[in-house]
């Protein structure tokens, strides 16, 4: 199978970044597939990239290989490391962005890049990340350019907190969506294990919520005539195909109705709340 290598970065569109690091891999290896994931990611968001990383990949074979370039200077503190984790190769900075991915599967290999005293780079993703990129797309293994290690940096503050009485989940957004929708750390599988089928309410500033759907239009009465209907501006809460809870506005569009984002006065890292009733 031709290998697969995916791209996710903060290079945006405008600059030579992306072209760059394509016509390398392609000079490194032109039987290569390269798949854009994202250039989009706010500048060193590792939560935005963390998240958006963790709900690409299982999309694609086993064995391709992620490319990670967000805040991946190297220095004593921010160290490259390649990861194999799932059956999917990770190259990037062990700046926390790979944790989120480890607190749902166990990494089972993580070695610590040592090739940059053989490559002259001050743009560690064209030049390290590609070389280690095709090594291991040619059937090469991670011992080979890095020594192993056993720890991943953690990224802080991506843990929803539960109280001591278990009828409370403080959670916080980690995420903003093209449609303004906003996406919390609060995972169905935490709500249900805590929650235990009782009633609750979700507070976000001002805005509350008593119910989750499963999609979109689950909040809509099709059986109502079209004009009576509650569309357009209606507040949901729904567990997201990553199974993640998220706040929403039907039909939302933040350049002209407004967004969850806008319309609950809601950024990254804001809290929202779950309690449970006893």
């Amino acid at each position: 199978m031709t290998p697969i290598i995916t791209l996710t970065t903060d290079f945006g569109e405008k600059d030579h970044f992306v072209g760059a690091v394509k016509g390398a891999l392609y000079s490194e290896l032109d039987t290569l597939r390269i798949v854009d994931i994202s250039h989009s990611i706010s500048p060193f968001h590792l939560t935005e990239a963390a998240y958006i990383i963790q709900n690409a990949y299982r999309s694609f074979p086993k064995g391709s290989v992620h490319i990670i370039g967000i805040d991946s200077e190297l220095n004593p503190e921010n160290t490259h490391i390649a990861v194999y984790l799932d059956e999917h190769y990770f190259i990037c900075a062990d700046n926390g962005i790979i944790s989120m991915l480890a607190s749902v599967v166990k990494p089972e290999k993580i070695v610590e890049i040592n090739i940059h005293d053989r490559i002259i780079s001050n743009f560690p993703v064209l030049d390290v990340f590609v070389k280690v990129a095709c090594h291991i797309c040619r059937g090469g293994t991670l011992e080979v350019i890095g020594k192993p290690v056993d720890q991943l940096k953690e990224l802080k503050g991506i843990q929803p907190v539960v109280n001591a009485e278990n009828n409370q989940i403080i959670g916080n957004v980690i995420y903003i969506d093209n449609y303004g929708n906003v996406i919390c750390n609060i995972t169905k599988t935490l709500f249900e294990e805590i929650g235990k089928g009782r009633p609750f309410k979700i507070t976000a500033r001002r805005a509350g919520f008593t119910k989750i759907y499963s999609h979109y239009s689950d909040a809509i009465n099709f059986e109502l005539p079209k004009e009576k209907r509650e569309e357009d501006g209606k507040k949901l809460a729904l567990w997201n195909s990553s199974q993640y809870l998220e706040l929403a506005i039907y039909k939302s569009n933040p350049t002209t109705v407004g967004s969850a984002s806008t319309l609950f006065g809601l950024a990254y890292r804001d809290t929202i709340t779950v309690n449970f009733k006893n």
